[in-house]
């Protein structure tokens, strides 16, 4: 069992650094179209995990991870103690793009900057998947970003509309 466990942790671990390792090139704007921003604010009693979790339940995603610490400022350029909280789930494997992340930041003025990060990660993703799997790359392509209050929802999925009207349910209008 041993062996098994230490087999799987090298796999995500090379898949992770074979990600990382890709060159971000310029950000050509692409996904921008598929921002959403909601100045209202936003209100909800469930944390980052409870609502990931939520959303993962009720839509059927490939086997996912959850990322921490470090890896979030290599992956997203994002200084996790600009965070309240955050989860972020990541492919087990490095032969799907399906990624789903909620980061509830501290301050709101910090907002633009994690959009910026997420924006750059949907672009590595892309660069990666460029010339290796045409079918991941497209689903890369049609990631989504959305903001609500202090919040910011990043997801890649053929179900992404989905997840994003998963997302609102979680939140009440003030």
């Amino acid at each position: 069992m041993k062996k098994n466990y230490f087999a799987f942790m090298l796999v995500i671990a090379l898949g992770l650094a074979l990600t990382a390792c890709s060159d971000t090139g310029s950000n050509n704007g692409a996904g921008g179209s598929n921002t959403t921003s909601k100045e209202q604010a936003a209100v909800t009693t469930k944390t980052t995990k409870e609502i990931v979790d939520g959303m993962l339940a009720a839509i059927e995603q490939p086997a996912l991870i959850e990322m921490t610490g470090d890896m979030v400022k290599q992956m997203f350029y994002i200084d996790p103690a600009m965070m309240e909280e955050y989860t972020i789930m990541s492919p087990m494997m490095n032969v799907k793009t399906n990624e789903i992340a909620l980061f509830k930041v501290k301050d709101a003025k910090d907002v633009a900057a994690v959009e910026e990060g997420v924006k750059k990660r949907a672009a590595d993703v892309q660069k990666t998947f460029e010339t290796y799997l045409q079918d991941q790359y497209e689903n890369a392509k049609n990631y989504k970003l959305v903001t609500k209050g202090n919040y910011v929802l990043f997801v890649i999925s053929e179900e992404a509309d989905q997840f994003v009207a998963a997302f609102d349910t979680y939140f009440e209008q003030k």
